[in-house]
């Protein structure tokens, strides 16, 4: 098997994560995906929304392998009469799992402006029962606090932000003994490895023994990334977090295998090779299941009505669309199904 390079792959997730992508706000991670590739050598082409598909060659029985590059986020739904924003979701983001972040505010104009999630009222010192007793909503009592003097509505408006403005919150990359605590490892740690992946086969000169491209999606988290395909896929193999849990069998050290999300299962078949590839090549893994509120892009590929047998694998990972954590073993283990699924 093709070696897993750890420091490219952390490089890449640093830069990945270090580039605002909220659902959308495609065009600087795409530019930077790009780059990335142009230095492997891999040719790609552009998908009209947002995403990129590598072309990594061979011939036959087309593979799509995906990963996303879209992150959770907020939008400005209007701008309150104290200057504030009241915000709504952009994928699911969950109050309770980001008051208090930093945030970059991005224009329709190209201007950004810093500020944080709060709590309205926001002191425990002062409005200590509200606070304990009613829980964070973005409907009544969240908004986000700008980074600028302003105390109105018109304020905050002669800065240039209203209505429908992009909000991305601070990923705050750490790894610690192997552990890597970031948000958005969903999914930019799988879009890493598959970077890791292409360094690896280029290197090598190995030839594909079928057709492979990784699809680099841009809209997974709202549901609609891979709702078109290339002509010629058989096979669509998606790569995202397995959400560890109480009654899940994931481990931050391991990678799993998808039996099911929240929607249906996923193929049997393809789910089988999957399973016997890591048996052969003793990956450390796991079989899953996620409900009630998971999905892939390979779910909207085959609700898109394409012919295809799907799957999906990914390494364990904990505070799902919060605070994330994995490890680099889980990272090293999806790395090992992979290429051992594709005969690397």
């Amino acid at each position: 098997m093709l070696a897993f390079d750890e420091k490219y792959c952390l490089d890449c997730f640093e830069k990945l994560v270090g580039v605002d992508s909220t659902t959308g706000q495609y065009e600087e991670i795409q530019k930077l995906l790009c780059g990335l590739l142009d230095e492997l050598g891999c040719a790609y082409r552009l998908t009209h929304k947002g995403g990129v598909i590598a072309d990594l060659g061979g011939e036959g029985h087309g593979l799509a392998v995906t990963a996303h590059l879209d992150d959770i986020g907020l939008m400005v739904r209007h701008v309150n009469a104290d200057g504030t924003l009241n915000v709504c979701p952009v994928g699911g983001l969950y109050p309770f799992y980001c008051v208090t972040e930093n945030v970059r505010v991005y224009t329709r104009d190209g201007q950004v402006f810093t500020g944080a999630i709060c709590r309205t009222p926001n002191s425990i010192h002062v409005t200590e029962e509200e606070l304990r007793s009613v829980a964070p909503d973005f409907r009544a009592n969240v908004c986000v606090v700008l980074d600028e003097d302003v105390k109105s509505a018109e304020q905050t408006r002669a800065l240039g932000i209203d209505t429908g403005d992009m909000i991305a919150l601070e990923p705050r990359y750490r790894l610690a003994n192997g552990y890597l605590k970031s948000r958005f490892v969903d999914d930019k740690a799988c879009v890493a490895v598959l970077l890791t992946a292409i360094k690896a086969l280029k290197e090598s000169g190995k030839t594909l023994n079928r057709k492979v491209w990784f699809y680099f999606a841009a809209y997974e988290e709202i549901g609609h990334g891979t709702t078109w395909l290339p002509e010629g896929v058989e096979d669509m193999l998606a790569l995202d977090i397995a959400p560890t849990g109480p009654d899940q069998n994931s481990d931050e050290h391991k990678v799993s295998i998808f039996a099911k999300d929240s929607r249906f299962p996923y193929h049997w078949g393809l789910t089988n090779e999957l399973r016997e590839a890591a048996i052969r090549a003793g990956v450390d893994y796991v079989m899953d299941i996620f409900t009630p509120h998971y999905g892939t892009d390979c779910d909207g590929s085959v609700l898109a009505g394409y012919d295809i047998r799907h799957a999906a694998i990914g390494p364990g990972t904990a505070n799902s669309h919060g605070y994330e954590r994995t490890h680099l073993d889980g990272l090293r283990n999806t790395y090992a199904l992979l290429m051992a699924y594709l005969k690397l």
